[in-house]
């Protein structure tokens, strides 16, 4: 099985934050469990961090460095992820939930949020 996490799941994944939910750990941990992060996380984390009052309290570089080594895969954004938002229908606002959403439906992941409105799309979103 393929999974996808949101950037705030990635976060909590990386400093060992006691919020990030044991079900997701042992959803991870499965044997053939695949587990990636976008590119379009690190840039939103890039983009979060020079806005005033929004840093998330850790460089776009080394949330990457860290993402890979908790052994996530790294996951670019091509072109048809960004077409692929254009069939979304218009439920959420957020850019870059709305590419992580592309992706996964274009990846065939299952997409992990702790998001309340993303689950309003459907599969292949799983709210943990």
């Amino acid at each position: 099985m393929k999974y996808l996490l949101d950037t705030h799941l990635l976060l909590w994944a990386i400093v060992d934050d006691p919020a990030f939910p044991p079900r997701v750990r042992k959803l991870l941990a499965e044997s053939g469990a695949e587990a990636y992060f976008s590119a379009a996380s690190v840039w939103e984390v890039a983009i979060k961090n020079g806005l005033p009052r929004r840093s998330l309290g850790i460089p776009a570089d080394a949330f990457r460095r860290e993402c890979l080594a908790a052994g996530f895969r790294e996951l670019p954004v091509a072109s048809r992820h960004a077409a692929a938002v254009e069939s979304l229908p218009h439920r959420h606002e957020d850019p870059f939930d709305r590419i992580l959403l592309a992706q996964a439906i274009e990846e065939d992941c299952t997409f992990l949020t702790h998001d309340t409105l993303l689950p309003s799309y459907g599969p292949p979103v799983r709210r943990v």
